[in-house]
């Protein structure tokens, strides 16, 4: 092969390589994407780390001890008011109540007997009245023996005697059926007491019993959440707490669902600092109840406290430090340049600039893949 035609294949293969250097490496490297400024509104927030928790968590209690006859739902169930959860064995509480109503029946007809066998004496203590009265006018007419008064004196007193035990009688059964009917009562509420129905609608975050387990009065059983009171308690520094207000709105991160943003409002303040970690209690409810939730599960909550209005605003990943001074990237005939600026204020996303740039000033976004930025180095578009 002829030197020259090596030396042109030579050459040929060196200028591809710098070609495809250019091209795929220099030019690729040096090429940047640019946005320019908007004018909006910046929320300033506080960011504070907590846990899922809620305003209302019901704890449900054995009302009476007893074995657990039937238990209807379990932990991480949802449920409604009014929801029967489970009964208690009521063991021979039932035969112990037909035998109080059996007992009241009875009292009653007895009433209902003697007043009838009353209103016989009364009758009958109404002939013996005239008899007496009769006889008595005779024994001082001298017509009738003062045994015949006095026999008939007898028998009105032993009538009146009757009356009286009658009277007796039906205000000792009304007294009976007084304290026959509280008795109920007290059973019926017993028995009451032995089905535990749901207070509210709610979600049921722990199941402390089971089938066949003996309880004792006040033994926890259920515990449910209400899910309209959900809520995430945050501890906020105290120099930044100042500036939380009730009703302000923000974000909401659980731990399980980080790529979704939820919507909240602050609900509760705290009154009292905490004097070890010197933070404030902050509790920030949820505008909607997530579908899915844990109570004590992580959370990061972002709390709006203030809006600067119709400002200046450049996504926070622009920004840069140099020489103790911070800046963002600019392009100006087609060099890339490093501007220092005046940071009016900033949240986790954006930043509200007052000095340094205008809304037409074009700004690079340097990423991963790009080569560092200097002042003056030609960039591509």
């Amino acid at each position: 092969m002829k030197t020259w035609i090596k030396y042109s294949i030579g050459a040929l293969i060196i200028a591809l390589g710098v070609f495809v250097f250019y091209n795929k490496v220099y030019v690729e490297k040096s090429t940047f994407s640019t946005i320019k400024p908007v004018y909006g509104d910046l929320f300033v927030s506080i960011r504070g780390i907590g846990n899922v928790d809620a305003k209302n968590i019901y704890t449900i209690t054995a009302q009476s001890g007893g074995k657990i006859q039937n238990i209807y739902y379990d932990e991480g169930e949802w449920i409604k008011k009014g929801d029967l959860l489970l009964n208690i064995d009521p063991v021979d509480l039932p035969m112990l109540l037909d035998e109080q109503r059996v007992a009241l029946k009875k009292a009653r007809h007895e009433v209902r007997t003697t007043k009838s066998n009353l209103e016989s004496l009364e009758a009958q203590r109404s002939l013996l009245l005239v008899t007496y009265s009769r006889y008595k006018k005779l024994l001082e007419d001298r017509y009738a023996t003062q045994a015949e008064f006095d026999k008939a004196e007898s028998d009105l007193q032993n009538m009146d005697a009757q009356i009286d035990a009658a009277k007796a009688k039906i205000a000792s059964a009304k007294l009976e059926i007084q304290r026959l009917g509280k008795t109920i009562e007290a059973s019926q509420e017993k028995l009451k007491r032995l089905k535990i129905y749901a207070p509210s609608d709610g979600y049921i975050i722990s199941k402390d019993a089971e089938l066949a387990q003996y309880v004792l009065p006040s033994t926890p059983i259920f515990k449910i959440v209400d899910p309209k009171t959900l809520w995430v308690v945050v501890n906020v520094d105290e120099r930044l707490a100042h500036s939380v207000k009730l009703g302000q709105d923000a974000s909401i991160v659980l731990r399980s669902q980080k790529d979704k943003k939820l919507q909240g409002v602050v609900k509760r303040v705290v009154a009292i600092s905490n004097a070890v970690t010197l933070e404030r209690e902050i509790a920030v409810a949820f505008k909607v109840t997530p579908s899915k939730f844990y109570i004590n599960e992580q959370a990061e909550v972002n709390i709006k406290t203030t809006k600067h209005e119709n400002v200046l605003k450049i996504p926070i990943t622009l920004i840069r430090t140099k020489e103790s001074k911070k800046g963002v990237w600019v392009v100006k005939d087609d060099r890339a340049y490093f501007t220092p600026i005046t940071i009016l204020a900033q949240n986790d996303d954006e930043v509200a600039v007052s000095d340094g740039i205008n809304r037409d000033t074009e700004l690079i976004i340097h990423k991963s893949s790009n080569k560092p930025l200097s002042d003056g180095m030609k960039i591509f578009r």
